[in-house]
């Protein structure tokens, strides 16, 4: 266990008491923003997004428009114009690992040719390490229990290694984004090894880089002791990479990398901004709320795979007598997708046989379960008459799990993924922002008359 912990020397009397001037001071109310007509978390009051930009990078589609209502359809995910389907369906096809092919598809516009593709896989396998003593200095110092923060951590002492990193001309900033797309691996692997070495009295084991080894390859060779693994596995995990790859330009993570490039700032800067914001549990981090979900479920009935159990628990969980309260049942849903999330479509397709053969069976019918009974039991219990789908976060804790991945690393993973897609539009909004994202806060506080400091009263 860490035990080089900062104690804080504010109390936590002082600061309950502070709390509540926080609270005083801060809270507006409800019908203010209705007053106003501020449409809270950039949504219209049908839940769609406000539209903020424009890109070519990427298309999410969940509903049409018709007579000024929306419409659900099936989900359909484009990268610069090609399905998300027809991309993993060639990758099976060839039996070829296709997250090189993304990448190359989201920075550049258009699909690789081979040797456009070799090159690439050759800079990234030249640029996934570190520099020198970066892993004993930056990371193996001062320990983070949460991977994220040391990721961020990480990515921004990388600015102090970098020879020009204030540069934010379109050369300079490519090749700190392939860069970055090459070494987020090797960050992740490194930062959760010294976890396990100061937090869980495990051994730390750093394999050396086989250049010969495709993104999903490497992942798994750096994170298992004997650095072995099946063909399959890697395959499953590299569909997992293409589909976290990107989700458009209005998801909370790649806005907030779109927003922090239009300031002006570096590239290090930019890309942590996309970690911190991956963090949050109602983003990146709900695929582990989903697998604490599912234990919980398995935990509390006898047999998980019986659809009237899970229903009585799903009951429990959507009035707030189970779960953690929310009454949320997580993995179902989404802002965009209504009839189905495609990504969620090929991961289940695709884990199946092999969560059969480790042994998962019980817990792929027990999401299997979730995802049938959920909407009708919204619809039940809580009168929501929408079409609701189980969103990507729904099988690909499982995913991490069939292939051993430990929980620290769920959300880490996503990142890793999800890097590229930050970079891609960080290029794009270079090339055609021009603008600093300034939006309008209406201010609701009152004139008041300045007092002198003898004649303020606490109240």
């Amino acid at each position: 266990m860490n035990n080089n912990y900062y104690i804080s020397p504010i109390s936590m009397d002082a600061l309950s008491s502070l709390c509540m001037e926080l609270d005083k001071n801060n809270t507006i109310k409800a019908q203010d923003f209705e007053k106003y007509q501020v449409k809270r978390g950039l949504r219209n009051s049908d839940g769609t997004g406000v539209m903020a930009g424009l890109t070519r990078i990427c298309s999410v589609e969940g509903y049409y428009i018709l007579d000024g209502e929306r419409v659900p359809k099936d989900g359909k995910l484009s990268y610069r114009g090609y399905d998300i389907n027809d991309i993993v369906d060639a990758c099976i096809k060839d039996d070829r690992f296709g997250y090189e092919e993304v990448v190359w598809l989201l920075l550049f516009g258009e699909l690789p040719t081979e040797n456009q593709l070799l090159s690439l896989r050759e800079v990234i396998a030249e640029c996934r390490a570190l520099p020198d003593e970066f892993v004993e200095d930056v990371i193996m110092k001062h320990v983070s229990n949460d991977i994220m923060n040391k990721m961020a951590r990480c990515v921004m002492n990388l600015y102090s290694f970098d020879e020009d990193p204030d540069n934010t001309s379109i050369p300079n900033v490519l090749r700190q984004s392939l860069q970055l797309i090459a070494q987020m691996p090797t960050i992740m692997n490194s930062a959760y090894q010294a976890k396990r070495r100061a937090f869980y009295n495990k051994t730390m084991f750093l394999h050396p880089i086989d250049k010969k080894h495709s993104t999903a390859e490497y992942i798994l060779n750096q994170l298992r002791v004997d650095e072995k693994f099946t063909h399959d596995e890697a395959r499953l995990l590299d569909i997992c990479l293409m589909l976290h790859a990107d989700h458009g330009g209005g998801n909370n993570s790649t806005f907030s990398t779109r927003v922090l490039t239009s300031s002006g700032t570096d590239t290090y800067s930019a890309i942590t901004a996309g970690l911190g914001s991956l963090k949050g549990p109602k983003h990146g981090g709900a695929n582990l709320r989903v697998a604490n979900q599912m234990h919980e479920i398995m935990e509390n009935v006898s047999d998980s795979t019986d659809p009237a159990q899970v229903k009585d628990y799903l009951v429990k969980i959507l009035n707030k007598e189970a779960g953690d309260g929310s009454g949320l049942v997580y993995g179902m849903g989404h802002a965009v997708y209504t009839l189905s999330d495609p990504r969620s479509v090929i991961l289940k397709e695709n884990a199946r046989k092999l969560a059969y053969e480790k042994g998962f069976e019980k817990e792929f019918k027990t999401l299997e379960n979730i995802e049938r009974l959920t909407p009708e039991l919204f619809a039940e219990l809580k009168g929501v008459d929408k079409a609701m789908c189980a969103n990507v976060d729904l099988y690909s804790g499982l995913v991490y799990r069939v292939l051993g991945i430990p929980e620290d690393l769920y959300t880490p993973l996503f990142a890793t993924a999800r890097i590229t897609g930050w970079c891609a539009h960080r290029l794009e909004e270079l090339i055609s922002g021009g603008k600093i994202m300034r939006p309008a806060y209406k201010s609701v506080s009152h004139p008041k008359e300045f007092v002198q400091l003898i004649d303020r009263k606490e109240k």
